[in-house]
Order: C-alpha cells, then sequence, then structure tokens
C-alpha cells in the first residue's frame, strides 16, 4: 500500500515545492518508488527543478481531458531512478478533490510514496484534496505572517478530523532564530500547534542545484535534512540535523 503525503501551506513562498523536490528525491535514492502529483495550475516548476523542463511531454491536464491514462503522463526524472512526475498543467485548469482521489487510487499500487504538491493558500479547494491524504506536511518558514497562516491551516485541518499532521520548518538559518525573527524553534512549533518532523536550513547549494535542474549536491545541508525526514517517514528515529 502507497502512503499518499500531502505538502500545503498557508500562503506562497514558504518553498513548499523544494519540500516536494527534495523530499522526492531523498525516497527515491533510499529506494522507494515514489511518485509527485503537482497541483500547483499555471505556476508549475517542478519540471525546472528536476531538469526536465524541455522533456515533460504530458501532464497532469492531459489526464483531466481524458486524453491520456495517468501512468502514460507520468515522467520518469532521470536524476534519481525511483523517481516519477506528474506535472502540473502550464495554464489553470479545473479540478475536484475527487478527480485527484480517483487518480491516487488508480496507481497507487505502482508507487510506495505519493507526494502531492498542493496549491498554496488557504481555501476549500485544498481542504478537500489534502483532506485525503495519509500524512499532512505543513511547512512554514521563521516569518511571523507564515508562522500564523501554517497555525490556521492546521487548525482547519483539525476541525475536519484531519489530525494526521507533521510540521517542516524551511529556510532556518541562525540569522532569524534568535535575534531576528523568532526567539527559537520550539516557539514557531508552539504558534503552528503541529510535531514536528523536519528543519530545512537555508542552503544556497540546493538553491543552485534547483535552479540549475542539477542533482542537490552530497555535501548540501538541506539534503542531509531532507534524508533525515524521509527516514522519519519510513519509521527510522533520526534527530534532527539543525543545530539551533
Amino acid at each position: 500500500m502507497s502512503k499518499i503525503i500531502a505538502v500545503t501551506s498557508g500562503k506562497g513562498g514558504t518553498g513548499k515545492s523544494t519540500i516536494c523536490a527534495g523530499l522526492g528525491y531523498t525516497l527515491a535514492k533510499q529506494g522507494h518508488r515514489t511518485l509527485i502529483i503537482e497541483l500547483d495550475f499555471g505556476l508549475r516548476c517542478l519540471d525546472i527543478m528536476f531538469g526536465m523542463e524541455n522533456s515533460i511531454q504530458c501532464d497532469l491536464g492531459d489526464v483531466l481531458s481524458g486524453k491520456k491514462k495517468v501512468l502514460e503522463a507520468v515522467s520518469h526524472v532521470p536524476m534519481a531512478s525511483n523517481l516519477n512526475l506528474l506535472s502540473a498543467p502550464k495554464t489553470l485548469t479545473s479540478v475536484t478533490a475527487e478527480q485527484i482521489v480517483d487518480i491516487c487510487r488508480s496507481i497507487k499500487k505502482y508507487f510506495e510514496y505519493i507526494i502531492i504538491d498542493t496549491g498554496a493558500g488557504i481555501n476549500s479547494h485544498v481542504f478537500d484534496i489534502v483532506e485525503q491524504a495519509n500524512l499532512i506536511l505543513v511547512v512554514s518558514t521563521p516569518d511571523q505572517v507564515c508562522i500564523r497562516d501554517a497555525s490556521l491551516m492546521s487548525d482547519e485541518f483539525y476541525n475536519r478530523g484531519n489530525k494526521s499532521q507533521r510540521l517542516i520548518i524551511n529556510k532556518v538559518s541562525k540569522k532569524v532564530i534568535g535575534d531576528s525573527l523568532v526567539a527559537n524553534l520550539d516557539e514557531i512549533i508552539d504558534k503552528v500547534g503541529v510535531q514536528l518532523i523536519g528543519v530545512i536550513p537555508d542552503d544556497f547549494k540546493m538553491t543552485v542545484a534547483t535552479g540549475k535542474g542539477n542533482p542537490i549536491p552530497t555535501d548540501s545541508e538541506a539534503l542531509r535534512a531532507f534524508d533525515a525526514i524521509a527516514k522519519r517517514l519510513d519509521g527510522d528515529f533520526v534527530p534532527l540535523t539543525f543545530n539551533n
């Protein structure tokens, strides 16, 4: 049985798609058959992050229109043998939560992990889609606006009965922890109200890699953090890699 993981955030700019890319990459590198479904219609970026900008032949829009079956629209990511991508269409396309659920059900036997890169924002469309996931990863940065929006989104998930939530704090550096935006990581965890699963450092090496569509360097601090999160998702106990 595959595990469906929805990655979401209360607002744009938190690095949600980068989280999906890094997590999908490390899960695949650990030997798990992994699929990322991208739902940022009209704003897709994962093809660029994976160096596939000019090689995507089909996307989710072709599936929704009935032109292609799901597996026919899935693209293999060359940088990781177990990683696959179902890209969002380049144009705005209507979709329902039921359609995404049907897509996941039709292909879940082929993958161990299905990561859903949801659109950012607090709206019923996102909630309806995320409700179908086995685990919700709420992404926030140390910015107070992001923290508040993550808290509001998480509260709504809890109100809807979605208790399987974990928090990822992204773009963390010692410059913003302590003297600037927040006192410590515990302040963010307390305000969002969700158990922490990982902290992703602000890592220039990963920014360059995803911007150029290259594999994440093995000496990247962010890669080590993603590797730890992937192992936690698989049931292993791994300590946090960020030293606050």
